[in-house]
């Protein structure tokens, strides 16, 4: 377990940087959508907040009590704790449901962050957003990544989730997550076939939309499945993939794409990305 722990970081850090790498050459080669603006100042602010946001979590899983999903999962291990430990399934299946199960959390996660006024106006920092891109699933406030880890270490946790499946669950989430961000497109015939099971970049731009009613479906990161079968599955944008404006109808300006601006914008009146700031 021990050995799994040491290579986490150099598997999750090899696999984050392939895959920028490969959904920035795509979007170089078949970009979706003009540019609106350079791309330096965007992309410095939201590396920026993934730094930020990385540090709070790697302090956090540095506490006397660790609080991170891979240690929750070493913790349930050694005390056989969570529900996977009591069923005593074999070990595809339990990696089979945990990969399910988290991705579900990360979709009810999801939906909370849009339904609750306080979350929202965390979350509305990743939304704030002009355009987005690869680098667009790297844009969360640090304090909504800290919201993120002690939710999914709960979860890990109440499950028993084995570690390595952990592990692998974090990196499928962070490969989606660029890939569904990703300003480019698959050929039609593919995006018919691949959305059935994945959220692809078309699917999940309309969630980036202004209209609220866009941005309140297609919560999925991975799986298409949920947004399914509870209904809020929006296929296709109503102003059509280049007509969609994209961000929040309230700061359609400079200013998310001002590190400053990013941080502070949830504790400023007015500029907090508010529900009144989605109509």
């Amino acid at each position: 377990m021990a050995s799994i722990l040491t290579f986490e970081p150099v598997l999750r850090g090899a696999a984050f940087l392939g895959v920028l790498a490969l959904m920035l050459g795509a979007e170089a080669v078949w970009p979706k959508r003009p540019r609106l603006n350079p791309r330096r100042k965007r992309w410095l602010t939201n590396l920026s907040l993934m730094g930020a946001g990385t540090i709070l979590s790697r302090l956090m899983a540095v506490l006397p009590a660790p609080i991170a999903a891979t240690a929750a999962a070493a913790f349930a291990a050694a005390h056989g704790f969570g529900l996977l430990h009591w069923l005593d399934w074999p070990s595809w299946i339990d990696g089979l449901t945990t990969l399910l199960a988290l991705d579900f959390a990360v979709w009810v996660q999801h939906w909370a962050f849009h339904k609750s006024d306080t979350l929202w106006r965390l979350h509305s920092v990743h939304h704030a957003d002009r355009e987005i891109d690869a680098t667009t699933a790297l844009r969360f406030h640090p304090l909504e990544i800290g919201l993120s880890v002690l939710f999914k270490s709960a979860v890990v946790l109440a499950l028993g989730a084995p570690i390595a499946a952990v592990i692998v669950f974090e990196v499928l989430l962070n490969a989606c997550a660029m890939f569904n961000h990703a300003n480019t497109s698959l050929p039609p015939a593919l995006e018919r076939a691949v959305r059935l099971v994945l959220v692809t970049p078309d699917l999940h731009r309309i969630h980036h939309s202004v209209r609220r009613e866009e941005h309140d479906a297609n919560f999925g990161f991975c799986l298409s499945l949920w947004d399914r079968v509870f209904g809020l599955l929006r296929p296709r944008p109503l102003d059509g993939d280049l007509g969609m404006t994209i961000g929040l109808a309230g700061h359609q300006d400079e200013r998310p794409a001002q590190l400053s601006w990013s941080l502070r914008a949830p504790f400023i009146a007015g500029q907090g990305g508010g529900r009144d700031h989605r109509l």
